[in-house]
C-alpha cells in the first residue's frame, strides 16, 4: 500500500466542518468555491511569476497552499452536504486542479538558483500522475489518488522548497528535492496504473 498525506484527509475534512453549514447558509455553490480556488491559485502563480524575487511571495505560498487544499476539499463537502454533486462540477474539480497546480508551480523556474527544465518535468510528471489517476475510471475502476507523489504530497514538496526559495538556501537542495518528486511522480503513475489493471479485472468468484 503507498502512502500519502491523502490518507489524512478525513481528519482535515473534520476541522473544516464548522465552517460549512455557514457556506451553505450563504448560498455558495460547490462549484464557486472551486473556482474561486482556481481563481486565486493564477492570482497568486502570476505574482511569482511577475516578482520571483521577492522572498515573502515564497515564505507565503506554503499557507497558500494549504488554503488551497482547504478549499479543495470543501468544495466536495458542501456538494455532499447540499446534495449538489454534478457531471459538471466532477470536471471542473479535475480541470480546476490541474490549472491550479501548473499556475503555483511553473513559476518556479524562475526562482534563481533552480533549474527551469527540472520544474517543467516535475509539473508534467504532476500531470500524467493526476491522468493515471483519472484514467482509471475508463476502464472501469474507481477514480485513483494513490502515493507517494499525490496533490497534497506535491502541495508539501513545493511549499518545503519554496521556504528554502525565500531563505536563499544553496540551490543544490531545491533542485535535489524536485528530483525527488520526479521519482515519486514517476512511482505515483505506476502505482495508479497497476491498481487501475487490478481493480478492472472482473471478480471470478
Amino acid at each position: 500500500m503507498s502512502i500519502s498525506i491523502y490518507q489524512l484527509k478525513p481528519r482535515f475534512q473534520q476541522l473544516l466542518r464548522p465552517g460549512l453549514a455557514a457556506l451553505a447558509r450563504a448560498g455558495v455553490t460547490p462549484n464557486q468555491v472551486t473556482l474561486g480556488a482556481m481563481l486565486l491559485s493564477l492570482v497568486y502563480g502570476v505574482c511569482l511569476a511577475l516578482w520571483p524575487e521577492r522572498a515573502a511571495l515564497w515564505y507565503g505560498l506554503p499557507a497558500f497552499l494549504l488554503l488551497r487544499m482547504a478549499l479543495n476539499a470543501i468544495d466536495g463537502m458542501l456538494a455532499t452536504a447540499t446534495g449538489n454533486k454534478t457531471p459538471l462540477g466532477a470536471l471542473l474539480n479535475e480541470l480546476c486542479d490541474q490549472v491550479s497546480d501548473a499556475a503555483l508551480y511553473l513559476p518556479f523556474a524562475l526562482a534563481v538558483g533552480l533549474s527551469p527544465a527540472l520544474v517543467v518535468g516535475v509539473v508534467l510528471a504532476a500531470l500524467l500522475a493526476e491522468f493515471a489517476g483519472v484514467l482509471a475510471q475508463s476502464i472501469g475502476a474507481p477514480r485513483g489518488f494513490e502515493g507517494p507523489m499525490g496533490k497534497s504530497d506535491r502541495a508539501f514538496a513545493f511549499g518545503l522548497i519554496a521556504l528554502l526559495i525565500g531563505a536563499s538556501v544553496a540551490p543544490i537542495w531545491p533542485n535535489g528535492l524536485l528530483v525527488l518528486v520526479l521519482l515519486l511522480s514517476a512511482l505515483t503513475v505506476f502505482n495508479r496504473l497497476r491498481r487501475a489493471l487490478r481493480l478492472s479485472v472482473p471478480a471470478t468468484r
